[in-house]
């Protein structure tokens, strides 16, 4: 059987002693000097340790303070649901109701943006074809939980009052319900997940560690004639949250 990596064994440690309760919340950890003493490891094991530990939401670093015990915090439950999806807003704040937490989301919008190979080839569009692009950030009680980048072709909605996703009357309605302001059905959509990293931009909208684990999500929403309407890739760190699918079940009858 292969030995467990000494970075994993050692985060191992730091966990039991918290559990202990060695070492409680908001506690100082000693330097990675003194840890790696008492471990028997050199220091970049102590460091790989705590920023797994860190990624986790066990630990938190503080920038010139060092690194301390985190706070304990309920992870959000997230859930996917096509079966649910709202029509007059978005499930992400819909979804926070139930856990008695308040949805919001900020959001930066730019129309006419030239579309990137992969995002062209998701859309089912030229590569450089215009598309309008939003950026959102999502809050849970004013705290960011979760990332997206949403695209969509932009003659499909030019000229219309729904070209902009978070402007006009029509705006935070979400895909499915602009999209029936404009006579399009959406049937069905896609989602394919990722784990990965998070980067060094999205680990400061999001307040985790960089390179903390993530769980990309590449969603594409199709009308009933099976054209893509809208892209989006979105980032779920997995400190702040837990994703559950529901997946719709046809009765068997007879």
């Amino acid at each position: 059987m292969r030995e467990q990596p000494p970075y994993l064994r050692v985060a191992d440690l730091f966990r039991q002693r918290i559990s202990d309760q060695e070492w409680t919340p908001g506690d100082r950890l000693p330097s990675r000097t003194q840890l790696g003493q008492e471990c028997g490891v050199g220091e970049n094991v102590i460091r790989r340790a705590q920023e797994l530990l860190i990624s986790q939401g066990v630990l938190e670093g503080r920038a010139g303070s060092g690194t301390y015990v985190a706070e304990p915090r309920a992870r959000l439950r997230t859930l996917r649901s096509r079966y649910r999806e709202p029509h007059g807003g978005s499930l992400f704040s819909v979804g926070m109701t139930p856990i008695g937490r308040r949805g919001a989301w900020e959001s930066r919008t730019e129309s006419k943006v030239p579309a990137p190979a992969d995002i062209a080839t998701r859309l089912g569009i030229a590569e450089g074809d215009h598309c309008v692009r939003t950026a959102y950030e999502f809050l849970a009680d004013g705290k960011p939980v979760q990332l997206s980048t949403s695209w969509e072709p932009y003659e499909i909605t030019a000229g219309t009052l729904v070209v902009l996703p978070e402007g006009g009357p029509h705006a935070g309605k979400g895909v499915v319900g602009r999209m029936t302001e404009i006579g399009i059905t959406v049937s069905h959509a896609t989602e394919q997940p990722e784990p990965g990293a998070a980067t060094a931009e999205e680990a400061t909208l999001l307040g985790v560690q960089r390179g903390a684990f993530v769980t990309r999500i590449r969603r594409t929403y199709y009308s009933d004639e099976g054209r893509a309407v809208e892209t989006a890739d979105i980032v779920v760190p997995a400190a702040l949250c837990e994703i559950v699918y529901e997946v719709p079940v046809q009765p068997v009858t007879g």
